[in-house]
């Protein structure tokens, strides 16, 4: 058992973690480009879509080079409506 799916203790340091709630209901390859746009922009560590629930968004990022406000506005420069649930 020494293999883990996920890490659940929270990472420490400038890394925060927030869900947004996307509006749409996105394909598969739309919440994949947004995903890999995400984590291409400077600042965000990841991001990705929660399964089975495909509006929902756990994204990770660094809380000295930006805020949620910053990762909703780069979610909603991609066309997308969406909204802050909160951190997590």
């Amino acid at each position: 058992m020494a293999e883990v799916a996920a890490n659940v203790f929270p990472r420490q340091g400038n890394h925060v973690e927030v869900l947004v709630h996307v509006d749409e209901n996105l394909d598969e390859m739309q919440r994949q480009d947004l995903a890999g746009f995400l984590e291409s922009t400077d600042g965000i560590e990841s991001a990705e879509f929660c399964p089975l629930r495909f509006h929902l968004m756990l994204v990770q990022y660094n809380r000295e080079r930006m805020n949620s406000q910053d990762v909703l506005g780069q979610v909603k420069s991609r066309n997308v409506h969406a909204e802050l649930i909160g951190p997590m």
